[in-house]
């Protein structure tokens, strides 16, 4: 299927129409470690990043950023989570911002969403940057949310299709087009069905596709390829990301699993979910990145994989996150949520907060309410086999 999306400039490189789809991945460094993220950005670039994207809270962060577009010509773009004020300031230094409209809420509470959007699309369109839409269903405006109280979901009817719709709408409501959006879950089912749909609704709007907090590797992987070569073969995408937790050696991982699956959708090798032996038990746990704020993150999300492997066969969620961007709403969203601070780890069940714990006690934690959900899964089964 040939894509219909319309073209636009990030940097040297362009997005839609009929420009080769983009990798992109993300500075897992500290953004003010100059060196080791201008280090990391060539690694990535030589890997096949079109568009490295650094994170930018503060105005250290800035400063940093400043000195890091000095000494390098890779494309850049930046995250605003926690300061959509910076946009001016950083707007200088990169080729698109993206911002997420959950977190958008957040700030400054009396001005309206739509007057935050202005100020951003301002200052993209003054200094030539890109914006995109980055919708998360860690992160999603409560009162989208709300309105979805009753859990009821149709195709037209999820907050993050509705919430990128609404967004895109605004945008060109003020006449910005330079811009592109990402729906994503860690569901690749859901990914899917989102952006199928948004591609029929606003077929001309560019689409970065991505399976948000994948986990690790193999299976964070095999979740990003169903999704990913999925909505490619039917001509759906325009820049992806593949989202692994990987320490930062690491990180090239991500753009050489997205170059594998442009390949793979290249060579007609869709890989079909129903050809995959992924377990039931779903990990999810977010890429390693620079919000990240104990390194003990990454060792941790890989030894609850290996100690819960006992579970493979049952339906149950555990979310390991690194950080206080999408860590609250994942651990709330999954049936053993783990958020991971400075010096302790936070542990939910069903999103109620039970404790923290230090790094390395916690999985004892963990291994017992996971045999606490196996054994409530049997018995709501009929099977009255107990652990004990």
């Amino acid at each position: 299927m040939i894509r219909q999306t319309r073209k636009i400039r990030i940097g040297s490189l362009s997005i839609g129409g009929d420009s080769p789809i983009m990798i992109q991945s993300m500075c897992s460094t500290k953004t003010t470690d100059i060196e080791s993220s201008l280090d990391l950005i060539d690694r990535l670039v030589r890997s096949g990043a079109g568009l490295v994207r650094l994170a930018v809270d503060n105005l250290q962060d800035v400063e940093a950023l400043a000195e890091i577009r000095k000494r390098t010509t890779a494309n850049l773009s930046v995250d605003l989570q926690e300061n959509f004020r910076l946009a001016e300031k950083v707007a200088p230094f990169v080729d698109k911002i993206r911002y997420n409209p959950g977190h958008l809420f957040h700030l400054e509470p009396k001005l309206s969403w739509e007057e935050k959007v202005r100020y951003l699309a301002d200052a993209a369109g003054e200094h030539d940057c890109a914006l995109r839409i980055g919708v998360n269903c860690g992160s999603v405006d409560p009162n989208l949310l709300a309105s979805f109280a009753d859990g009821i979901r149709t195709e037209d009817s999820d907050p993050i299709l509705q919430s990128a719709l609404e967004h895109s709408a605004y945008l060109d409501s003020i006449g910005f087009t330079r811009y592109c959006v990402s729906i994503k879950d860690s569901d690749p089912r859901t990914v899917i069905g989102v952006n199928r749909r948004f591609a029929q609704l606003r077929p001309e709007i560019p689409l970065h596709l991505g399976v948000t907090e994948a986990g690790m590797p193999p299976w964070g992987v095999l979740k990003s390829r169903f999704a990913l070569e999925t909505l490619l073969s039917e001509g759906i995408g325009d820049t992806l990301r593949v989202s692994l937790t990987v320490p930062s050696s690491r990180k090239t991982e991500e753009v050489e699993a997205g170059s594998s699956i442009l390949k793979n959708v290249e060579e007609k090798k869709i890989l079909d979910i129903r050809s995959c032996d992924l377990p039931k038990l779903n990990l999810i746990s977010c890429p390693s990145c620079s919000r990240v704020q104990n390194g003990s993150f990454i060792d941790l999300a890989e030894r609850v994989a290996q100690a819960v492997e006992f579970a493979k066969d049952y339906p149950i969620t555990i979310a390991i996150m690194g950080c206080r961007v999408n860590g609250p709403g994942e651990s709330d969203n999954a049936d053993i949520g783990l958020w991971c601070g400075p010096d302790c780890v936070n542990l939910k069940e069903d999103s109620k907060f039970l404790g923290s714990w230090n790094y390395d006690v916690i999985l004892d934690q963990v291994i017992g309410l996971v045999k606490k959900k196996m054994e409530a899964i049997r018995l709501k089964n009929g099977n009255f086999e107990s652990e004990k």
